[in-house]
């Protein structure tokens, strides 16, 4: 496994040198405050010293001194500020490098973004191919780039949303637009439930592989308070695509293009009917697609008024253009021998509370098993990532698993409720049969 983001993280210990320079400065302004209080204190006691001279010398004697001292131990603490800020600068300066380095050993462009310099499979190859096939079409169809950040980490020049909604604008493309979802609830269960991340996904190919359209929310009861988990399966092809699954490829637009408007309204649905209440804790599980729509829940500022998404789990899903509010956690499980986690053209940024991890064990199609979209997509491959995260004494993959263990639990009977989604027929225009 290669690892991204976290508190292992690189670009994490570059915040954390940088908060502790910022915690010193103000250490340092307090100092400042301290001397100026002290030295008027100082002269302060200038007209009281004739009335007692030896003990009135003693004392502005004494808050002189003890005004150099904490003038000495500022300037310790302005030294160490500047180290670290060094050390931040040294430290980025060596990154930079390495990767200018690297690109120019690889034959690279150096100031370019491309695929991820160690990702050699299919998702470095995808994420590469698709940023600049969608910079063609943007100038094709004079949208305006993205911007790029060529100072320091390389961001897309790219950005697939806007291509999506140029190419679906067009009337003989009208079916993959969004259309509302009407909710209606199916069975509900009592069962036994694995709560970590390679417990949910099992779940998830469960709903994947004996439902059509719909997804699955589980309500958990951790120490007396109630939790919840939303499943949403992959991408289940539809004939034709544009039908009454919003799941099938035109969810792709949605999600990609659109934000996944009208399946986070379903969602938001599926989970009142479901008995949540607002203010409640949500956590997101999703492959592929599914991904999609739940990374999409992190940015939707309805669903988040309404509940508290804590964590969100993806599994294959091109989620690196998706900036997810402030303080929620995700883990993100991707195959080097991928390509859909690619797909969006942008890699998943390093950050504290984002965790990528990509697998790198070599697959194969079992005796009597389909291609495909490619063996590396499988749900099933992504459960035994997922294991092997649980397993991991890896600083931000234990954090991680901590992080969701601490919000679900381990596990247990949980109510366990499955909801139809279905997507609106088209309307027909004025003057059609």
């Amino acid at each position: 496994m290669r690892i991204r983001g976290g508190v292992g993280g690189i670009h994490f210990q570059f915040e954390e040198l940088l908060a502790g320079a910022a915690a010193l400065d103000g250490l340092v302004r307090q100092l400042q405050d301290i001397e100026v209080e002290a030295e008027a204190v100082r002269v302060a006691l200038f007209p009281h010293q004739a009335s007692s001279y030896t003990s009135g010398s003693n004392a502005i004697i004494a808050v002189g001194e003890s005004g150099r001292d904490i003038g000495r131990v500022r300037e310790q603490l302005q030294r160490i500020g500047n180290d670290v800020r060094a050390s931040h600068r040294e430290y980025e300066f060596a990154e930079s490098h390495a990767a200018i380095r690297l690109r120019m050993g690889m034959g690279m462009p150096v100031l370019l973004t491309g695929p991820n310099l160690l990702d050699f499979g299919f998702r470095g190859a995808t994420e590469g191919a698709v940023r600049d096939v969608t910079r063609i079409l943007e100038l094709m169809m004079g949208l305006p780039p993205a911007a790029a950040n060529l100072s320091g980490a390389m961001v897309g020049l790219t950005d697939v949303g806007a291509v999506l909604r140029a190419i679906v604008a067009a009337p003989a493309l009208a079916f993959l637009r969004p259309r509302p979802i009407t909710v209606s609830r199916g069975e509900t269960a009592t069962k036994s439930v694995d709560l970590s991340a390679a417990g949910m996904l099992r779940e998830l190919q469960l709903v994947d592989e004996t439902s059509e359209g719909e997804i699955e929310v589980v309500e958990v009861d951790k120490d007396g308070e109630r939790a919840w988990v939303v499943l949403i399966p992959g991408t289940q092809p539809g004939n034709p695509p544009g039908g009454s699954n919003p799941l099938d490829e035109a969810g792709i637009a949605e999600a990609l293009g659109y934000n996944s408007t009208e399946t986070s309204k379903a969602i938001r649905q599926a989970l009142l009917e479901a008995g949540a209440a607002a203010g409640e804790t949500v956590v997101a599980v999703g492959h592929s697609q599914g991904g999609i729509h739940a990374m999409n829940l992190s940015q939707d500022k309805a669903f988040l008024a309404e509940f508290d998404l804590k964590f969100v789990v993806t599994a294959g899903s091109p989620v690196g253009g998706i900036t997810p509010q402030a303080g929620i956690g995700s883990l993100h499980l991707e195959h080097e021998h991928d390509w859909v986690p690619g797909a969006d053209g942008k890699a998943n940024p390093d950050t504290k509370d984002r965790v990528t991890v990509t697998m790198t064990n070599p697959v194969s199609l079992a005796p009597g098993e389909h291609q495909g979209i490619g063996p590396a997509h499988r749900l099933s491959r992504y459960e035994e990532g997922a294991k092997l995260v649980q397993l991991s004494s890896d600083p931000s993959l234990a954090a991680s698993t901590a992080t969701l263990s601490g919000i679900l639990g381990v596990g247990g009977a949980a109510r366990v409720s499955r909801f139809k989604l279905t997507r609106e027929a088209p309307r027909t225009p004025r003057g059609g049969r």
